[in-house]
């Protein structure tokens, strides 16, 4: 029954917001997703609260998260700026105020309830259903990448499925929402700063 559930959560919902007719706007759906989520983890008297953000998680872990991104932003900047440089930087270059609140703002507003929903709820619901090691953790990877189906495009459900990978070990290894949300945080701020934020954006979606 529980695979049941996991399946028309994490896959049949994202497929019928992406390929239904709705106006729903993306993040209040997001946020309702959230609200539900948490409530039950509040609820539920076998969830560790200090999850929630255990900020104290990142101590001894911060080069290990910086070094890797990094790395990670070298690249991909330079990727941009060989193969697309229309794209490179664009959003800073274009509209610099739009960008400033999007750093601002995306941790608050979709990192933080896109944690708990894909690593605390996921992690803690469907565990005894995928183990708790390697195989909630390849769950969380893969139901991540599939949310951003919303966005119909194979980038984004591709880059968001290998990113979710290292925010769900993150959350393995550390049982810090705040650690995994910090790290997703990163990245996708590089990939709006360095232009490929239009695919990760439901405004630039052609609805039929």
């Amino acid at each position: 029954m529980r695979t049941i559930e996991f399946a028309l959560v994490f896959f049949g919902l994202p497929a019928l917001f992406a390929f239904t007719r709705h106006r729903i706007p993306a993040l209040p759906a997001l946020w309702l997703f959230f609200a539900v989520c948490l409530v039950a983890l509040l609820r539920d008297p076998s969830f560790d609260r200090r999850q929630l953000w255990n900020a104290a998680a990142i101590r001894g872990r911060a080069l290990s998260i910086l070094v890797p991104f990094v790395v990670a932003a070298v690249v991909l900047l330079l990727a941009v700026r060989h193969f697309a440089p229309g794209l490179f930087l664009s959003l800073p270059r274009t509209n610099p105020i739009l960008w400033a609140a999007i750093m601002v703002l995306y941790p608050v507003l979709s990192v933080y309830p896109q944690t708990i929903i894909y690593r605390a709820f996921l992690f803690h619901r469907y565990r005894p259903l995928f183990g708790g090691g390697l195989g909630v953790a390849i769950a969380s990877a893969v139901a991540f990448g599939f949310l951003h189906v919303v966005f119909r495009n194979g980038w984004a459900i591709g880059l968001s499925a290998l990113a979710g990978g290292l925010f769900a070990w993150r959350y393995l290894q550390t049982g810090s929402v705040f650690v995994s949300a910090f790290e997703h945080a990163l990245y996708g701020c590089l990939i709006f700063t360095a232009g490929l934020g239009r695919f990760f954006y439901h405004g630039a979606v052609r609805r039929f």
